[in-house]
């Protein structure tokens, strides 16, 4: 069965289009009018292996803050949507992800319940015209509307670039593996029988 899902929202800020599939091959067809985003996002899902196509529009007139935050709510859609019920899935996964001096640790759990545990500083408000805030907003909006836990460290780093691309990098290993078939597990990965 294919591991897939089509999300579209449209709101007075946004308007959102994207198909998600797990089990891809890192290719990726983005455009969201904000470019070191757009480049976050492409890692995502080489780093994943996913296949992702997503456009977005928002009031960038105002900030990106919309269209990053209802991208995060439609992927979290998107990827709740794909791992079904969750038979047979890993459930957890983790990475670190080294670039250059930054060294990041993302660790996942498709638990059904979203949070996210983030520690992190970034040296510089802006990459290009990208505010550092929206981050987190990103992240939140993710594992919220994902129902997964998410936990993302920033263990060192002092090029604001690099971090955020260790956090992305590091996002996409541990989804992917966590999303990932395991064979050794047989039904739900849970003692309760439901995540």
């Amino acid at each position: 069965m294919a591991r897939t899902a089509k999300i579209e929202r449209q709101t007075t800020e946004t308007n959102v289009s994207l198909n998600l599939g797990l089990d891809g091959a890192g290719v990726a067809k983005i455009s969201t009018e904000v470019g070191f985003f757009d480049h976050m996002l492409n890692l995502w899902v080489k780093h994943g292996g996913f296949n992702l196509e997503l456009y977005a529009q928002g009031d960038l007139c105002v900030d990106a803050h919309h269209t990053v935050e209802d991208v995060g709510i439609c992927l979290g859609k998107a990827v709740r949507e794909a791992l079904g019920d969750k038979r047979g899935i890993t459930r957890y996964g983790h990475a670190f992800v080294p670039m250059d001096e930054a060294l990041v640790l993302a660790v996942v759990d498709y638990s059904g319940r979203g949070y996210l545990a983030l520690e992190a500083d970034f040296p510089s408000q802006k990459v290009g015209e990208f505010d550092t805030e929206l981050v987190e907003e990103f992240l939140r909006a993710l594992a919220v509307n994902g129902e997964f836990t998410l936990h993302v460290r920033v263990l060192t780093g002092r090029n604001t670039h690099h971090i955020i691309e260790a956090i992305f990098k590091a996002l996409g290993r541990a989804m992917g593996q966590a999303a990932a078939i395991d064979d050794k597990v047989q039904g739900i990965p849970s003692t309760k029988g439901l995540l």
